[in-house]
């Protein structure tokens, strides 16, 4: 009875036990003091214990940081080469060799008549690409720069500060006839060094970083040093002006472009900062490799012999006190032992014989083996996606690349290139192309919409409208050209795209190429010429309308 009551009382606890964990499980945790549940924010790891980011607005952040971080990519790209090249790959897949006006002014918003955009178009686009390239340089305030040198400087400066910053001028006519401007717009370009606050003063609610805000925070004003920071040739870099964003009619005084990765930021930050420490340790990388292959090329001699240690080093001379004492015995013993030796001559160096009892040994001085170069691959692809392009396009590496994985690479540049395009570029040429109609509209020297006057030309919309324009920049380039050229006429075909816009991939007008072909059939139709493609008698033509280029064929990867 005893041990049936035993049994009974534990199988109670036992039960009551269960209960009680059940309860437990049931129970609501509290968050625990170290953290809650995302891994991202753990505190409690050596790897995220220290990872402790100030909380502060971007702006206090550029303005703590953004002068080293600038001249950072400054000097990195100035004295690298892999940098240098990502910045005129920029320059080169953006604006490439003549950025060209295509102007599309808004007829509908104009109301204008059927007709008169193509007349616009066409003496605008005469007029403004004339001296957009003139050897003059009209665009330019320092007369160094055309207009596509402007917009390429534009490009390459965003890349290594974030932000393009110029003002408007107006250059009066002087000089003699032949000496004077055609118009008076003119452009300074500024570097980012120069916008500060007046005297170093602390930023403000309104005034950050040299950038004068209003209530909403819109640029109305800019404090630009006059001089650059740090030249000692010209003490005016201690005094400020002040700029505003736009003159009281509304005509733009200061350009500023920036791409904020946040809201409330004022100034720009190249993205190139996000991978400085990268391209630093490559640099580094690359210099320790050199320094290893160079220590790897050099031999160290060693004596051995079987002599004693202090035998050995009284014969070469450790017992005499003079310097020159030793040498003349040494090298005299040497050259007395030589001259009646045998020598051994390797590409014409003589390698004579050793004193009996003793042999020369050659090894390496370095570590065995060179560097491998997968370590620098994984920087180097780590610096590329951070500056948008590609890693065969920034190492110039197309080793492991075949024809699919060209087209893919190349797809994704060209996304990030025209983003950049239209954030940089047009904005900025769309800017000096209204200062310049601005002045052309005032001089009646462009036909206008009926009833549109000058004045019509100072409300935003209509001046948006009769400014709209798309820009032709860097051609997009082919890998395969016969297999994209049919692939852009069966797009034009089934109505997927344009002439003009699959003339303007390739970084050409339509309207230019279509009045060239007409004057080439004319001349062709003139002089009786046949370019038909058909085949001269005793030819054969070739069948093969394929394309050696191939997305499986493995050949293609290199030569």
């Amino acid at each position: 009875m005893t041990e049936k009551k035993r049994s009974t009382t534990q199988r109670a606890k036992k039960a009551a036990k269960t209960a009680d964990v059940a309860t437990l499980d049931a129970t609501p945790q509290n968050p625990s003091a170290l953290g809650g549940g995302l891994e991202g924010a753990e505190r409690n790891t050596r790897e995220m214990f220290r990872w402790t980011p100030a909380v502060i607005s971007p702006d206090q952040q550029i303005a703590q940081d953004g002068t080293l971080a600038l001249s950072r990519a400054q000097d990195i790209v100035q004295n690298d080469g892999y940098a240098f090249g990502a910045v005129a790959i920029h320059r080169d897949s953006v604006v490439g060799s003549q950025y060209k006006l295509n102007s599309k002014p808004n007829s509908l918003v104009l109301g204008a008549p059927e007709g008169w955009a193509d007349e616009f178009q066409e003496v605008v686009e005469a007029r403004f690409n004339m001296v957009a390239e003139s050897p003059e340089n009209w665009f330019d305030a320092r007369r160094m720069n055309t207009l596509t040198g402007l917009v390429r400087l534009a490009v390459g400066g965003f890349i290594m500060t974030g932000e393009v910053l110029a003002s408007c001028e107006w250059m009066k006519p002087k000089g003699t006839r032949m000496q004077r401007r055609p118009f008076g717009t003119a452009i300074q370009m500024i570097s980012p060094y120069r916008l500060s606050n007046p005297d170093n003063i602390m930023d403000d609610k309104y005034l950050r970083s040299g950038v004068k805000l209003d209530e909403m925070g819109a640029p109305i004003g800019y404090w630009l040093r006059k001089a650059f920071p740090g030249d000692p040739t010209d003490l005016e870099q201690w005094r400020w002006e002040y700029q505003p964003a736009r003159f009281d009619w509304g005509r733009r005084r200061m350009i500023h472009i920036i791409e904020a990765l946040l809201p409330g930021q004022t100034r720009g930050i190249s993205e190139m900062v996000a991978a400085l420490k990268q391209m630093k340790m490559t640099r580094n990388f690359q210099e320790v490799t050199l320094q290893n292959a160079i220590v790897n090329a050099t031999y160290a001699a060693a004596i051995e012999s079987e002599l004693p240690s202090d035998v050995v080093f009284n014969q070469m001379g450790m017992g005499q006190t003079p310097f020159g004492d030793i040498l003349k015995t040494y090298m005299g013993s040497l050259a007395e032992y030589i001259a009646g030796s045998k020598n051994i001559a390797i590409d014409g160096a003589k390698i004579p014989h050793l004193f009996p009892g003793t042999k020369l040994k050659m090894q390496p001085a370095g570590t065995p083996g060179g560097v491998g170069t997968d370590y620098e691959e994984s920087l180097l692809r780590n610096i590329a996606a951070s500056l948008g392009l590609s890693y065969e396009q920034f190492s110039r590496d197309y080793t492991k690349t075949n024809y699919s994985s060209a087209r893919a690479s190349m797809a994704e540049t060209w996304k990030y290139m025209e983003s950049r395009k239209k954030l940089v570029a047009d904005r900025f040429a769309s800017m000096i192309y209204t200062l310049w109609l601005e002045e052309e509209v005032n001089a009646g020297n462009v036909p206008l919409p009926p009833g549109f006057t000058w004045r019509d030309f100072y409300d935003p919309m209509k001046r948006d409208a009769l400014c709209n324009a798309e820009w032709i920049g860097a051609s997009r380039g082919q890998i395969d050209e016969k297999k994209e050229t049919e692939a852009a006429i069966l797009r034009i075909k089934n109505g997927l795209s344009t002439y003009e816009a699959e003339i303007a991939r390739l970084g050409g007008d339509f309207r230019e190429v279509f009045k060239q072909r007409a004057r080439e059939e004319g001349i062709i139709k003139d002089l009786g010429l046949d370019f038909s493609g058909k085949m001269v008698e005793g030819t054969e033509a070739s069948g093969s309308t394929g394309s050696t280029g191939s997305d499986n064929n493995e050949e293609e990867t290199k030569e």
